[in-house]
């Protein structure tokens, strides 16, 4: 198992320890700092600008760049050093990142990914205009290793992963490879774990930095490393890798091909961006929305996204006011009936959102299989059952208590409808989830407007047809 590091890099301080706030010691980004920053910025104050940003860590820089207006970030980004801009630059969100890049000459460019670790630099080589990226990446430092990592897709392993390793061989003592280390400082940030390769680059085993420093320097890597070891495919999902590493705690992770070749390593830094990214996205979908909306986005891209889904919901609206008249002679017969359609409707949707909920969560965490769906489903109608009753007696208890319409009726009506919503409902949004996933579709969208309208329509059916039965 890969061992923590207790060092963390440049780009990831941690504000030193006190009972103050987390930016003890530092400037801290809020409004008025990013007013008083842009003041400067328009009044060309360069000097006074780069010593309020001299201490600040890169990625307050990022947040401060992405709160200024587009023309002082544009020129603050411009009077960065090389190493400051290429630190902040892995931390910008994409669309702040590209609106910056824009303007930069080819040469600027180079020197800053050049600064950069590979699996950044591919971002940042992504975000540019394909014209200009072909023809920064000639010119590049590591140019065979990004055009590799690019030729995977943004959301796998291989289009996270860095190429920047510590490799050892296995015939080498300790002490060489604690010489080995040191070599490859200047190189490789967050050294967590070095990788033990053969001659071909096959990756035998892994040593933790624990494991180096404590054995004796006589010691062969090979008899101390650890040939158990967890690794994933360049092609796997992001967001399996972020399951990876939770489920058996490791900070780093190798990359390694169909022969067992070592490609490259993912850290923890970037399995906590892509389990936030993949939070925000499902966060998203259940919403109603792409999944892809950012809070940089014009208002014509977020009109863009959110506009289907908005029909969507406006079809089945109409879907569900088709089945209420549909049943226009029981409403004339029980006017009353009308007072119950928003219960009906609530039922149903928080219903099925609250089992949906729990698949959509076990299944993203790899808890629930395509295999426990069925037994995910019959609990869950268990479930529907304890509280359908529950909720149709208090319904139907205060329906009797304020005497509405012909009581007997309406209790009759309610009982049968609210034990029927509740377990169709819940059945819904425990089973769409499993068919999503089995289709190869986020599971998250079982939250979004298609589904809770499809309950509503079904909730209102079950409703008006019981009330149909017993009325007429």
């Amino acid at each position: 198992m890969p061992a923590s590091d207790p060092s963390p890099s440049s780009s990831s301080r941690s504000p030193a320890a006190s009972d103050g706030p987390p930016y003890s010691g530092l400037l801290e980004v809020d409004e008025s700092v990013v007013d008083d920053i842009a003041a400067l910025l328009t009044e060309q104050q360069r000097g006074m600008v780069l010593n309020l940003v001299a201490d600040l860590y890169p990625a307050d820089v990022a947040l401060l760049l992405r709160r200024l207006p587009d023309a002082e970030a544009g020129r603050l980004f411009r009077w960065l050093p090389p190493e400051m801009g290429a630190d902040v630059l892995a931390e910008m969100e994409d669309a702040v990142r590209a609106a910056l890049l824009d303007d930069l000459r080819p040469d600027t460019l180079i020197d800053l990914i050049d600064a950069l670790d590979t699996d950044d630099a591919a971002d940042v080589l992504a975000d540019l205009p394909d014209r200009v990226a072909l023809e920064v990446l000639p010119d590049l430092e590591d140019a065979a290793d990004l055009t590799e990592l690019l030729e995977y897709g943004e959301e796998t392993a291989g289009g996270i992963m860095a190429r920047e390793y510590v490799a050892l061989a296995p015939d080498q003592t300790l002490q060489e490879a604690t010489e080995a280390v040191r070599r490859s400082a200047a190189d490789v940030d967050d050294v967590y774990t070095a990788y033990v390769v053969d001659e071909a680059g096959t990756l035998l085993g892994t040593l933790s930095l624990k494991q180096l420093l404590l054995s004796a320097g006589a010691v062969k890597v090979r008899d101390v490393m650890d040939a158990d070891f967890i690794s994933v495919a360049p092609r796997v999902d992001q967001e399996e890798v972020g399951r990876v590493v939770q489920r058996y705690d490791l900070v780093s992770v190798p990359v390694v091909n169909d022969t067992g070749r070592m490609m490259g390593r993912i850290t923890i830094d970037d399995v906590v961006d892509v389990i936030r990214d993949e939070a925000e996205e499902d966060m998203q979908l259940m919403s109603g929305l792409t999944g892809e909306e950012e809070t940089v986005d014009s208002a014509v891209q977020v009109s863009r996204g959110r506009l289907p889904w908005l029909i969507v919901g406006l079809v089945g609206s109409g879907l569900s006011g088709t089945v209420i008249g549909a049943f226009e002679a029981t409403l004339q017969q029980a006017v009353v009936l009308a007072t119950f359609i928003p219960v009906v409707t609530a039922m149903g949707g928080n219903a099925a959102v609250q089992s949906a909920a729990i698949a959509v969560q076990g299944l993203g965490a790899g808890e629930l299989w395509l295999s426990d769906a069925f037994k995910r489903i019959g609990k869950e109608m268990l479930v529907a059952l304890l509280n359908g009753v529950v909720v149709a007696g208090l319904l139907c208890g205060t329906v009797a208590l304020l005497g509405m319409g012909d009581v007997t009726m309406l209790v009759a009506t309610l009982s049968l409808t609210m034990l029927s919503v509740s377990l169709v409902a819940t059945t819904n949004g425990a089973l769409i989830p499993f068919l999503l996933t089995w289709l190869g579709v986020d599971p998250a969208s079982a939250m979004g407007p298609f589904v809770t309208t499809l309950n509503d329509i079904m909730g209102l059916a079950i409703y008006f047809l019981i009330a149909t039965a017993l009325y007429l």
